[in-house]
C-alpha cells in the first residue's frame, strides 16, 4: 500500500499517519455525519473523499448519518410544522413517512458518492437491513425510538470485505414499525454495541470550549461533568455530551467532537498527536 498516493497533500504527514495506522489497524471507528453545517456540498464532498482515504487504508470505518435539516426542508414543502420536546421532533405518522424517505435518500446518496469515489459501501436502513431495533423513546413522541438493540453481525460482514457500512438512524419496533432516532444517539448505542476504539461526533462547532471560549483538546468525564454543573456546557451540547459519556461508560474507549467544516479534521483527528476537537475519555 503506497501511503503517499492515498493521503492528501494537505493533510496529516506521513510519519504520523504510518504511526497511527498501526494503532488502529484491528480497531473499529464509528463516525457520526450530521448537523446544520452538512448541507454545504463541498463539506460533504470532502467528508466523502476523507472517508474513502480510510476506507482505502484499511481501516474499520462505520457511518452513522443524520438528516436534520434536509428533513426540516422537506417538511417545510408540506407546510408540516415541527414540534420539539426535549430537543427531539414529535413524530406522527405522515412526518414519519416523510423522515425515513428523506433519510434513506441521504444515506444512498453517501453511499453512491463513496462508490464514485473508489471505495465500497452498503446502505443499512428500515426498508434495506435494518440493524437496530427499537422501542418508543416517550407516549409524546410519537414515532420517536431510542435503540434496544444492534445487529452487530450485519454490520461486522460488511466490514470484513473492506466495505463501509453508512446507517440511517432509524429503527423498527417488534412490530416492524419504522422509528427515527436522534443521530448521536444512534451513533452512540452502536459505538457501544461493537465497543469501538473510536466514536468520532462531526458537528459545526470545534469542540468543546472552556470559559475562555478556547477549545479543550482532552477532558475526562467528570472534567466535562464539572463544566456542565458551572454551566460552561449548555443547550444544545449537554445531549451530545451525554451520548459521549454514555459511550465511555460502556465501552468506547474514546470519544472525539470534531468540527465538520474544517477540511481533511478526520484525518488531522485520526493521524495526528494534536487531533483535530475535543478528545474524551473515561
Amino acid at each position: 500500500m503506497e501511503i503517499e498516493k492515498i493521503v492528501p497533500k494537505d493533510g496529516p504527514s506521513i510519519e504520523e499517519v504510518k504511526k497511527y495506522i498501526d494503532k488502529y489497524k484491528n480497531e473499529l471507528i464509528v463516525i457520526k455525519y450530521g448537523g446544520n453545517v452538512f448541507i454545504d456540498r463541498n463539506i460533504f464532498n470532502n467528508f466523502i473523499s476523507d472517508i474513502s482515504i480510510l476506507n482505502k487504508l484499511g481501516l474499520s470505518i462505520i457511518i452513522v448519518h443524520g438528516g436534520g435539516p434536509r428533513i426540516k426542508r422537506e417538511l417545510e414543502k408540506t407546510n408540516i410544522q415541527s414540534k420539539f420536546i426535549r430537543g427531539l421532533r414529535v413524530t406522527d405518522e405522515k412526518i414519519i413517512n416523510i423522515v425515513e424517505d428523506v433519510l434513506i435518500d441521504f444515506n444512498e446518496d453517501i453511499v453512491n458518492s463513496l462508490i464514485e469515489n473508489g471505495s465500497k459501501a452498503i446502505s443499512l436502513n428500515t426498508k434495506k437491513n435494518n440493524v437496530i431495533e427499537v422501542i418508543p423513546e416517550a407516549e409524546e413522541l410519537g414515532f420517536v425510538g431510542k435503540p434496544n438493540k444492534i445487529n452487530t453481525n450485519i454490520i461486522k460482514d460488511i466490514i470484513k470485505v473492506n466495505s463501509v457500512p453508512i446507517i440511517s438512524p432509524l429503527g423498527l419496533d417488534k412490530n416492524n414499525q419504522t422509528f427515527n432516532i436522534n443521530g448521536d444517539t444512534a451513533a452512540g448505542a452502536i459505538a457501544k454495541s461493537l465497543k469501538c476504539r473510536r466514536l468520532l461526533l462531526m458537528t459545526n462547532v470545534e469542540g468543546v470550549l472552556d470559559k475562555e471560549k478556547k477549545l479543550i483538546e482532552e477532558i475526562t468525564s467528570s472534567e466535562i461533568l464539572e463544566l456542565i454543573n458551572n454551566e460552561i456546557i449548555t443547550e444544545g451540547m449537554i445531549p451530545k455530551i451525554n451520548t459521549c459519556l454514555d459511550a465511555i461508560m460502556n465501552g468506547v474507549t474514546g470519544v472525539c467532537i470534531i468540527d465538520g467544516r474544517k477540511k481533511h479534521s478526520i484525518l488531522f483527528e485520526l493521524f495526528s498527536d494534536k487531533g483535530a476537537g475535543t478528545l474524551i475519555r473515561k
